[in-house]
C-alpha cells in the first residue's frame, strides 16, 4: 500500500483503469459462458426447476385364452415416490415411522440411486392402501419431494395360476437398465419369466408424458401450455394365448397336490393348449408389493415351486421312447411287421439279466408296444445300433431346445458315441451301457414337453412342430396392428406305413390288452404308451403319452408324475380326464350354453 501511494495520480489512474478494463472483460466474458456457450445446459436445469415431467405407465398387454377368456389382466395400483432433488430428508423419520420401514432404508436407496439424475423419481413402495394414500394426501404440504402415482399391476380373473407359463414382472435390474437407458427408467417393471419375458418389447407398450409447473418448493401448480404437449401413453400388445383356460384349470386340479408336469399340444399346429408344472405358486403374490417372507418361502422350499418342471425338469422317459427304437429299425428297414422277437421273460447280455416285465412269447413291433415288451427293445437297440438310435432321437427334438416362446428350457440329454467318449473316454465303454437305453433308461434325459412334441409328431403321421402359447398379438393403435405367430413345422420324412405301425401298437395299450385299458372313453379313441421312469432317489415317475381322437388327433399329452410308481395307474387317468374333457365334457358344455 505504501508503494501505491508514493505513486503519481497519473500512475494511479492508470492501474485502476486497468483493474477496471480486466474486470469488466472477466464478467462480459462469464455473461457470454453463461448466456452462450453454456445456454442449452442452463436452460434445461432452469426449466426442470419450473416444469415437471411425469410418465405416465401404459396398459401392460391383456392375456386372452384360444376362447377369448381374460386370463391375465391389468388393474391400478399406487406407488410411493420420492424425488431426490426436492426431497426434505429430515422427513426420513416420519415416513419411515409411518410405513414400518426399518430405519435408514430409505437413505439406503437414496444412495443406491445417486448416480441418477436427482429429478427421477425412485418408486419407494408399490399397492399403497387407501389409508396410505390418504396420509400422503393429507400430509402433502410437509412432505416435499415425495409422491405417489398410478402404477399398473397384473391380475388373473379367469382363476388360472399359469405360474410357470405366463410368468411374472419384476423390478428391473441394474445391468438391464444400463443396457435399455432409451426404453426403461428407474423402478420399472419388465417380464422375468415365462411369456411375460419372452414378449416383453411388445406387453410393455410405450410411456406417456405429462408436463407440469412447479414451484421452488416442488409443488405443482398447473399444467404446461394445459396439457397440449403431453404425450399420451401407448398400451402394450394384447396376446391371444393358443391355451384353453378351462383345460389349464382342469390340469391344475388334477395335478394339484402332486409333483411333475403336464402339456398338452395341438398336434396339427404346435399349439400348446396347456401347460402346467407343479408344485406352483401364486402370481398375483407377485404382482405389486411382494412380501419378503413369501419370496423366501418360494426360494427355501424343497419342492422348488419356481422351477418350471414342464420345460426344464429331466427325467428318463421309461416305456415312452420305445416308439423311437421301432420307428429307426422300421424305417431302415432293419425289421419289419413280420419281424418276430421271442420274450422269455428277460435279456441276458454278457454277465447282467436285464428283465422284462412278463414273458410274452413270440412278439412283432406292434405287439412289443401294445404289451411294453422290455425284452424285444433289450434286443433291439443293439440290433439297430448306437448311433442310428441317436440319429432318430435327435430327429424327434430330443437333446435339443424345442424353441418355445418360454425362456426357461433345457434341452435334455441324448446320448451318443461322442457323448460317452467325453463321459467316460474312449474306448472305454462297452455296448452294455447302451441297452438299457432301448427301454428308456440310463442316462437318457427328457422333458415334459420334449414328450409332447415328440407324441404329436407322431398322432399326426410325422411332422414336428415348434410348440408356442402364443397364437397372435394385436394393439389397433400400433403398427402392424396385428402380429402372427408363425407356425413352424418340418416333416420328419418317415414312411407312413412305419408311423401307423407305431400308432396302431399305441391304439392298443389303450385299446387292447395293453398297459392302458382304463384310458379308454367311451365314444373317443385313445392312443397312447405308458412309461415307468426309474428314478435312484425315491419311487419311479410315472409316465404317459398320447393323443386322441386316433383318426385325426387334435389332442396330443405328456404326463409326469414325480415318484408316483407306474406310469398306468397314476399318469394315466389324469390324461384320460383332460383329453375327456377337451374333446366330449367342454363341448357338452358349449352346447348346453349355447342353447340358452
Amino acid at each position: 500500500m505504501t508503494a501505491y501511494r508514493d505513486l503519481s495520480p497519473k500512475r494511479r489512474s492508470i492501474i485502476i483503469s486497468v483493474l477496471s478494463v480486466v474486470i469488466f472483460l472477466s464478467l462480459g466474458f462469464r455473461l457470454y459462458q453463461l448466456q452462450i456457450i453454456e445456454h442449452e445446459k442452463h436452460k434445461t436445469t432452469s426449466e426442470k426447476n419450473a416444469i415437471r415431467e411425469k410418465l405416465i405407465e401404459p396398459y401392460r398387454g391383456i392375456f386372452y385364452d384360444r376362447n377369448w377368456e381374460i386370463l391375465v389382466d391389468n388393474e391400478p395400483g399406487y406407488t410411493l415416490r420420492i424425488t431426490p432433488y426436492y426431497f426434505d430428508t429430515s422427513t426420513i423419520p416420519l415416513i419411515e415411522s409411518f410405513f414400518k420401514f426399518k430405519s435408514g432404508y430409505i437413505k439406503s436407496l437414496l444412495k443406491v440411486n445417486r448416480n441418477f439424475s436427482p429429478f427421477i423419481p425412485i418408486r419407494i413402495l408399490r399397492g399403497l392402501n387407501f389409508e396410505q394414500v390418504s396420509w400422503l394426501e393429507e400430509n402433502k404440504e410437509q412432505l416435499k419431494g415425495v409422491d405417489y402415482i398410478v402404477d399398473m399391476k397384473r391380475t388373473y380373473p379367469f382363476g388360472v395360476k399359469g405360474s410357470h407359463l405366463f410368468g411374472y414382472c419384476k423390478e428391473i435390474s441394474r445391468s438391464e437398465l444400463e443396457a435399455n437407458k432409451e426404453i426403461y427408467t428407474l423402478g420399472d417393471f419388465v417380464g422375468h419369466t415365462g411369456l411375460e419375458k419372452y414378449y416383453e418389447q411388445l406387453l410393455r407398450g410405450k410411456k406417456g408424458r405429462q408436463f407440469i409447473y412447479v414451484d421452488s418448493r416442488g409443488r405443482e401448480i398447473g399444467p404446461v401450455n394445459n396439457g397440449k404437449n403431453d404425450i399420451q401413453p401407448v398400451a402394450g400388445y394384447n396376446a391371444q394365448l393358443t391355451i384353453d383356460g378351462d383345460l389349464q384349470k382342469l390340469a391344475e386340479e388334477l395335478l394339484d397336490g402332486k409333483s411333475g408336469a403336464i402339456v398338452a399340444i395341438d398336434p396339427q399346429n404346435g399349439e400348446i393348449l396347456t401347460l402346467v408344472s407343479k408344485p406352483d405358486f401364486d402370481l398375483s403374490l407377485l404382482a405389486g408389493h411382494t412380501p419378503l417372507s413369501f419370496w423366501r418361502e418360494l426360494n427355501q422350499d424343497k419342492r422348488k415351486p419356481l422351477f418350471n418342471r414342464a420345460t426344464s425338469s429331466i427325467y428318463p422317459p421309461g416305456s415312452c421312447f420305445k416308439p423311437v427304437s421301432s420307428i429307426a429299425a422300421l424305417q431302415d428297414k432293419i425289421i419289419d411287421e413280420k419281424y418276430l422277437y421271442t420274450c422269455g421273460g428277460g435279456f441276458l447280455f454278457g454277465n447282467n439279466f436285464y428283465k422284462c416285465m412278463g414273458s410274452h412269447g413270440s412278439i412283432n413291433v406292434v405287439h412289443s408296444i401294445e404289451k411294453s415288451c422290455n425284452t424285444f427293445y433289450f434286443s433291439l437297440i443293439l440290433k439297430i445300433g448306437f448311433d442310428r438310435w441317436t440319429r432318430y432321437g435327435d430327429l424327434f427334438g430330443f437333446g435339443k431346445k424345442t424353441g418355445i416362446d418360454i425362456y426357461e428350457e433345457t434341452p435334455g440329454i441324448l446320448p451318443s458315441t461322442q457323448y460317452y467318449d467325453k463321459v467316460y473316454g474312449k474306448n472305454k465303454w462297452t455296448k452294455g451301457y447302451i441297452v438299457s437305453l432301448g427301454v428308456g433308461q440310463g442316462e437318457l434325459g427328457v422333458t415334459p414337453l420334449q414328450m409332447a412334441q415328440y407324441v404329436a409328431a407322431i398322432a399326426n403321421g410325422g411332422t414336428i412342430y415348434r410348440p408356442h402359447a402364443v397364437r397372435k398379438l394385436f394393439n389397433q393403435n400400433a403398427i402392424p396392428k396385428e402380429i402372427y405367430v408363425k407356425v413352424e413345422g418340418k416333416n420328419l420324412g418317415i414312411r407312413k406305413d412305419v408311423i401307423e405301425l407305431v400308432r396302431r401298437g399305441m391304439y392298443l395299450v389303450v385299446n387292447g390288452s395293453g398297459t392302458a385299458p382304463h384310458v379308454k372313453i367311451p365314444g373317443i379313441d385313445v392312443a397312447g404308451k405308458t412309461g415307468t421312469a426309474q428314478n435312484p432317489h425315491g419311487k419311479d415317475h410315472a409316465w404317459f403319452i398320447g393323443f386322441a381322437p386316433f383318426e385325426n388327433p387334435s389332442i396330443a399329452i405328456a404326463v409326469v408324475v414325480e415318484n408316483a410308481g407306474f406310469g398306468g395307474a397314476v399318469a394315466a387317468p389324469i390324461a384320460r380326464e383332460l383329453i375327456k374333457f377337451y374333446l366330449r365334457d367342454k363341448n357338452k358344455d358349449d352346447q348346453i350354453l349355447a342353447a340358452k
